[in-house]
């Protein structure tokens, strides 16, 4: 349950970004000639999505390779998917899959920095890299710095951000730019015992015995910003407190987390489940004005572990040591993502949010073109597959090309901070604009360039 109360705890670490009439020359682009996505949704596939079996179906790679999944024809020609995905079929001319994202490194946590931020960072701790200030920032924070504020947070990350057992990835808030542009979370990272968050919806209007609580809790969080600032320890908070009291508070926060608010056949749609209730608001938090929101896919399972089920190697005990392929057939991988994608682009469409919006689905890495023993795939950095719609992006294209088995990128190779760069330029952002870290150290907002012939 994503109560206004857990927000308010977190209200250090809301995206409540700043803007200087510096910053916003230096962050759009002269030409003007484009119009730019109002907002983001980032669906990252915790865990590594493989390729072989979703989006670059290779059928005539040997056996052992290529995937046990057929590949079926989708609403535009050429274009072909796996069978698994039926309904998302119906919907590719509004996608372009990029083909050619690739990296160095095989571990998740490096390739969850280097996707979430576009910067490798070949010094993370494995397994347990939790998150530092001295981190370079998470993309929906380095939005947040180019965004003004209002009722409603630049950032959003939902379910809850990368982590498990009390440690939250490195890559997921602001790091260097302070807890004024992390994101709001539900959250934080989840332990090993903790349920899945379902529903996603807030609690009734706060009576005013819990605002003049809330009022309380405000004076105690000034009260220690003051001494942190005599301190000389202070990340410049100041007046930001009271408006995320505001924000808490207001109508069009409570409305945009309140999924009750939807038409029983618009759930059902989405799927009553943590990834389609994900999926759903994230559309209704992008309508009320968040720029960029960032929803995390994994699973707590009934005994509580937390599972990067995209990670199918196959034989996971937590998982009842299914083979990977099972994994992908479960009801926490694909069916969920085929059904609440295509729910989304279905959705924004009719609505006439889709060119508005910008969606970009990737994962930290693919995985190996041979099919393991426990028919599953292994870690592999160097290829994998990335969808992105609407925000301008032209549909029904393929960007990039790998080799016969899916292994090697051999055309139009993208980094991640060439897809993260396109992030930005989709939102107004010059990617060559300046950012500042808290010794006032200028960085560019992204060193990738961004793929302007998608749009």
């Amino acid at each position: 349950m994503l109560h206004r109360r857990d927000a308010m705890m977190r209200l250090g670490q809301l995206g409540l970004g700043t803007l200087s009439l510096p910053q916003v020359l230096q962050a759009t682009p002269a030409s003007g000639r484009r119009k730019h996505a109002r907002s983001c949704i980032y669906l990252f596939l915790w865990g590594g999505p493989p390729q072989h079996d979703m989006w670059d179906m290779k059928p005539d790679a040997p056996q052992g390779i290529r995937s046990l999944f057929k590949p079926i024809r989708t609403a535009v020609s050429g274009i072909d998917i796996c069978d698994q995905m039926p309904r998302l079929a119906r919907h590719t001319d509004k996608v372009a899959f990029v083909r050619s994202l690739t990296h160095p490194s095989d571990n998740h946590e490096p390739g969850v920095y280097h996707l979430l931020t576009g910067k490798p960072n070949p010094m993370l701790a494995v397994p347990r890299n939790q998150r530092r200030r001295g981190d370079f920032p998470f993309i929906g924070s380095v939005v947040s710095s180019f965004t003004p504020p209002g009722e409603l947070p630049a950032c959003v990350t939902i379910p809850r951000p990368i982590g498990h057992d009390g440690v939250t990835y490195a890559g997921t808030y602001a790091g260097f730019l302070g807890p004024r542009h992390d994101p709001m979370e539900p959250r934080s990272a989840p332990s090993s015992r903790e349920p899945a968050l379902h529903p996603l919806a807030p609690l009734p209007d706060p009576d005013q015995t819990r605002l003049l609580a809330r009022r309380g809790l405000l004076g105690a969080l000034e009260e220690q910003e003051r001494r942190l600032q005599r301190a000389g320890r202070a990340d410049g908070l100041g007046g930001y407190y009271e408006q995320a009291f505001r924000m808490l508070t207001s109508s069009a926060a409570r409305r945009a987390f309140n999924l009750d608010l939807e038409p029983p056949a618009v759930r059902d749609r989405y799927g009553r489940n943590e990834y389609g209730e994900s999926f759903l608001l994230a559309r209704r938090l992008v309508e009320a004005g968040v720029r960029l929101v960032s929803m995390t896919w994994m699973y707590v399972t009934p005994s509580g572990a937390v599972a990067n089920v995209w990670d199918n190697h196959g034989g996971t005990g937590a998982l009842g040591g299914i083979t990977g392929y099972a994994m992908l057939k479960e009801k926490y991988c694909l069916p969920p993502l085929d059904q609440g994608l295509s729910a989304l682009l279905e959705d924004l469409h009719q609505r006439g949010l889709l060119e508005e919006t910008l969606i970009v689905a990737a994962g930290e890495m693919g995985r190996t073109p041979k099919i393991n023993a426990q028919q599953g795939r292994d870690h592999w950095g160097k290829a994998q597959t990335a969808l992105l719609a609407g925000g301008g992006i032209r549909g029904g294209q393929v960007y990039g090309a790998t080799d016969a088995q899916a292994a090697y990128v051999k055309d139009r190779p993208v980094a991640p901070e060439d897809l993260l760069a396109t992030m930005h330029h989709a939102l107004g952002i010059n990617p060559e604009a300046e950012i500042h870290d808290r010794s006032n150290r200028p960085y560019r907002a992204c060193e990738g360039t961004p793929l302007t012939t998608l749009f």
